[in-house]
């Protein structure tokens, strides 16, 4: 693994920073078409341009059968996971929002053991019990915007899900390849459930944007998904996976910073909403460190169990 430079630690928080600026992006106040309309939007253009780059290199692309639809399903995991994230923004606002998406890593702690048939740690449950407690904490405190929360929530469970079936994928396939398949399987979901909207009567939504519309969706499929993916991709190269989890952290601390910076006092929430969005963080940034920790006690304990076979083998040899 290559050293990292101190442009690799910029770059990579640039990255966190894009990401934690999509809520924003995809807001009410920015974009008034419907959350069903920008992910159809994202998911269009974003295929196209990863379709012209392939055609572009002459990269080839193909996969088994059997894995192209799992990689297609999985796109259409993708699909849920920003109509729901887009959607909480759209009843509440991006504070909540992101408050919700950051219980993602609460969700995979719980998904990796089931999926994988692992024990569960207890780590995994004392942060599970700690980010309850703050999630416990925001309901109190904003009631009022309960259901942004929930659907902040399930759609970081649908992040979780989508983060679980792309580290198997990832083992086999370039990671360029995996995500042009998954934003067809996204796009294909979202106009499925575009049509279903319309067959049930909701021809009133607004189908097309307005000239700043088209700038801010254009960004958020170019810029966040085409050009920021890559680029992550590129830095893990670079970094620890403790190291780009640790970090990735951070983007519902940037994307709320941002909103308040952006929106003003529409985006200031209540003390005791900090208080239970700050215990969320807490767990989250507790578990890449505690899981790190584990592991190396866990090679340390190997290594000095190994020691007297070592000694053993080397008494035997003389």
């Amino acid at each position: 693994m290559q050293k990292p430079t101190l442009k690799d630690y910029f770059l990579l928080h640039l990255i966190v920073l894009i990401w934690g600026f999509t809520a924003i992006l995809g807001d009410k106040r920015l974009v008034s078409l419907s959350s069903l309309m920008v992910v159809f939007y994202r998911t269009l253009i974003t295929s196209l341009a990863f379709g012209i780059w392939f055609w572009w290199v002459k990269k080839p692309f193909l996969l088994p059968t059997k894995d192209f639809w799992k990689i297609l399903g999985t796109g259409g995991i993708i699909a849920v996971h920003w109509l729901l994230f887009f959607g909480a923004s759209r009843v509440s606002n991006v504070s909540i929002c992101l408050v919700g998406l950051a219980t993602t890593t609460f969700w995979t702690s719980l998904l990796e053991p089931l999926l994988y048939k692992r024990k569960f740690r207890t780590v995994q449950i004392f942060l599970g019990i700690l980010t309850f407690a703050g999630i416990f904490q925001v309901f109190s405190a904003e009631f009022h915007y309960a259901e942004g929360f929930v659907l902040g929530m399930l759609s970081a469970l649908a992040g979780a899900v989508f983060s679980v079936f792309n580290s198997k994928f990832i083992r086999r396939y370039d990671q360029f390849t995996i995500t042009f398949y998954e934003m067809i399987g996204a796009f294909l979901t979202i106009t499925l459930f575009s049509l279903i909207w319309g067959a049930v009567g909701l021809e009133h939504l607004k189908l097309y944007p307005t000239d700043w519309e088209w700038l801010w969706i254009g960004i958020l499929a170019l810029v966040c998904t085409v050009f920021a993916y890559p680029m992550g991709v590129k830095l893990m190269k670079k970094f620890s996976v403790f190291a780009v989890n640790l970090t990735v952290n951070l983007e519902p601390v940037y994307g709320i910073l941002l909103a308040f910076m952006i929106f003003g006092e529409k985006e200031k929430m209540s003390a005791n909403f900090y208080l239970g969005a700050s215990i969320i963080l807490l767990a989250v940034f507790s578990y890449p460190l505690m899981m790190y920790t584990s592991a190396q006690r866990k090679k340390r304990k190997e290594l000095l169990t190994n020691i007297p076979i070592l000694e053993s083998s080397a008494k035997n040899k003389h």
